[in-house]
Order: C-alpha cells, then structure tokens, then sequence
C-alpha cells in the first residue's frame, strides 16, 4: 500500500456522493477543454512530445474517481502525463509501452533526484565536457567513431554537424559515466530534450517536436553546451523537493500487459493514431541514436508500434459489423490502407481486451482520441472503438467532446499549413468513457 502524504489537501466535492456510474458519466459530460488553465507540475514539460494531453485531463478522473493508494494504469503512457498526475494525487501508477523515449522520461520523471545533487552534478559535467573538448578532441573522436553502426553515422552526419556530435558525444559520455541512476536519468532528459524540440536545437532539422522534421541546410544550429545548460537551469526550477513513490513502469505492448486480472482501479489512456498519422519514431530517433540505439533497430521496432502500417506480419482479428463496415469501406477506396486500418482495429481489439482484464469490476477506463482521415475517409475512431469496447465486455457510459487549445496541445501542423493532412480532422477530440461491469 503506497503510504505518501498527500502534498495538499484533496478537495471536497459533491460528485464523491454519486454513485460511480453517476460521477462518471457526469464528468464525461462535463468540461473537458481547459483553455487557459495551468495544469499539474511543471515537470510535465520537460520534454516535448507531440499530441500530450493536459494533465488536468487524466487528473479529473483520477481525482474523481479513486482514493489514494488506487492503482491507475496508462498502458500506451507516452510522454507520462497520466502516471504523474497519479503519483502526485497520491495513488500507485502503473505505465507500460515499448518506445524507448516513452520509458526514459518516465524513469526521469517518477524518479526524481535530488535537487542539490543534481545542480552540482550537472555544473561538474558541462565543466568536463568542455574540458574534454578542448583537451581530449582525439579520445573523443574514438569514442564518437565507435558509437554508430555505418547507417546510423549515415543518419547523424546528414542531420547534426560536425562540431555538433562531438559536443553530443562529450555530453552523453559524461551522462553515462555517472553512477547515480536517478541523475543519469534526469540528464538524459535533459539531454534528449535538447534535440527533440519545438523550435531550435541543436540538429539541422525544423519541426522535430511535431514528428515532421525536414532538413534546414542553412540552419545555424546552437551549441548543444549552451542548450544543455539552458535546459538543465529550467528544469531545475521544476524538480520537486519531495520524491515521488508509488509507480511502476515496464518495457511492454499494450496488448500483452504483464498484470494481473482485475488488478487496476482505473485506465486512463490515449492510444496512437492508425496509419502513423502522429509518426513518434520519426522525431524520436534524433535523439535515440545518441542513446544506444541503431536506426536498424528503432526502424524495427517502430513496426510494432500500434497504428504502424506494416501489414506482412500482422494478425487480424475479425472486428464487429460497424468497424468492419469501416475497413470494408477503406479497402474499396484503397486496398493497403484497408489492411493498414484493420491491423489498428485488431491491435485495439486486443488492448481493449487487455485493459478489461485488468480493470476492477465496476471500475471506469478513460480513451482519450481524435478524428482520423485516410484517403479522404473518416475512419469513425471514437465509433469504432466504442464498439469494439463493447465487443470486449465494456459498458459504454458516454462519449466527450473536447475543443483542442491548439496554441497548448503539439501537433505536427499548423493552422496555416493549408488546412491538409493531419490538421485538416485535428480541432477537436474525443473522450470514450467505459465500465467495466460489476459481478
């Protein structure tokens, strides 16, 4: 039983009267956009990430919906918001997925290191990495020609310049040199932060923070010495003095969950979009490259990704009347897209499996999604997701709708980018309220 003191007084409302399907379906029903509000910790801002949800999102339900010491799951966790609005409300968070950037900033986030230690640490690293550059250029240079196979200097000699890697291999060597898990953590963070971004940093790409990258030949990127010490100095300001407890995290697909059946008091979560339409790989590997991983084998796992639009290997399931209407329809339009959107239906099919499985009897989860169009085609997400919920044994309580704050929220375009692609279906989402029913 996780034994933290709650940081502020739980507020009281009149919603904890209701019975659970009540306040459910009246927050479902309720607002749900919170424009201009300021949400949660600032640690939530640590990293970009494309399409995060405002903390205030998953925090309502988490607040409104269990006690402290529930367990609240997020099993597709991405950038970790609904795992730390858990941990500071005082329950147990439980986060799995399989992209090695989502794992890592939860390792950072939900343990946190010292704040102390980690000023004078991090003052003591740039001190050595600029010592190294000026006095150790040829180790380095050893070093730097060790850490990528042929394709991935391929990859980092196109997208970071010369001075530039050797700035990030003096970097990332100091970090991974340290002996204290909790700062290697927070400086990674801080590290990857710098080349995943929204504007600036220290690659020649522009737009990585919207997976939509493309290269800037005449960009003038910044030193990454200077940009690790802008970004360390401001989340600094954030790290908390208390520590958070209470959280596990694990390397796993959302439609295996390595829990036990009927373990979870609530799921809050917000599944990625079917064909790629929000390429997280594609921006995520700029800084993952750095980290240890080859582009050979983040191009492998990003094929497991659900929503990936590899079909060869891919298990089918058959889905119910309405879903496969929808893929009927797509595949007639175009067949590979067809196939695309039934292996997303398939793989939501067995998460949604999974996340009954897990949840408590009579306990709610929460899928937070938004309009795709492929081939001109609206593939009716929140419909089909419904209805495979309740394939799945689900109750469906009710369906929100929220405005997208589109200054706040990341996504890969623009509102002047000629109303195409993406932005063309992204103004608005959808927030899909489920019970699981009781015994």
């Amino acid at each position: 039983m996780l034994q933290t003191e709650l940081p502020f007084d739980p507020p009281k409302s009149a919603m904890k009267n209701l019975p659970y399907r009540g306040r459910l379906s009246d927050l479902l029903k309720g607002e749900l956009d919170f424009h201009g509000q300021k949400g949660g910790t600032a640690v939530h801002a640590w990293h970009a990430f494309p399409a995060r949800f405002p903390p205030q999102l998953p925090g309502v339900f988490i607040n409104e919906l269990t006690q402290p010491g529930d367990i609240v799951l997020d099993p597709m966790m991405g950038s970790c918001t609904t795992l730390l609005e858990a941990v500071i409300s005082g329950r147990r968070a439980v986060g799995t997925d399989i992209d090695p950037l989502s794992l890592g900033l939860a390792q950072a986030k939900l343990n946190t290191a010292d704040i102390a230690k980690a000023e004078v640490s991090g003052h003591e690293l740039i001190e050595k990495v600029k010592y190294r550059l000026s006095n150790g250029k040829d180790a380095l240079g050893k070093i730097l020609k060790k850490r990528f196979d042929a394709k991935t200097k391929t990859f980092a000699d196109y997208w970071f310049a010369h001075d530039t890697q050797f700035e990030l291999i003096a970097l990332i060597n100091e970090i991974e040199n340290l002996e204290d898990k909790s700062l290697r953590a927070f400086f990674t963070l801080v590290f990857s932060a710098i080349i995943i971004t929204k504007s600036g940093g220290v690659s020649l790409a522009r737009d990585l923070a919207h997976t939509r990258p493309h290269r800037v030949a005449e960009k003038i990127p910044g030193s990454a010495i200077t940009e690790f010490r802008k970004r360390l100095r401001r989340n600094l300001r954030h790290l908390t003095c208390r520590p958070y407890t209470g959280s596990l995290v694990v390397g796993a697909n959302s439609q295996r969950l390595p829990l036990k059946e009927d373990s979870v008091d609530l799921i809050v979560t917000s599944p990625p979009y079917a064909s790629n339409a929000i390429d997280y790989m594609r921006a995520h590997k700029f800084s993952l490259v750095w980290l240890g991983h080859s582009v050979s084998s983040l191009g492998r796992l990003r094929r497991k990704y659900i929503g990936g639009e590899t079909i060869s290997d891919a298990e089918m399931m058959p889905l119910p009347e309405y879903s496969e209407n929808i893929v009927s329809r797509l595949t007639a339009l175009d067949q590979k897209k067809g196939r695309v959107l039934h292996r997303y239906y398939s793989e939501m099919s067995r998460t949604l499996s999974e996340m009954h499985r897990v949840l408590r009897p009579g306990r709610a989860a929460i899928l937070v999604v938004g309009t795709s169009v492929i081939r001109g085609m609206n593939i009716e997400i929140r419909t089909c997701l419904k209805e495979i919920g309740e394939h799945q044994g689900f109750e469906h309580v009710h369906t929100g709708i929220r405005r997208l704050d589109r200054n706040r929220r990341m996504m890969p375009a623009r509102w002047n980018s000629n109303n195409t692609g993406i932005e063309a279906r992204m103004h608005e989402e959808y927030v899909v309220g489920f019970l699981k029913p009781g015994r």
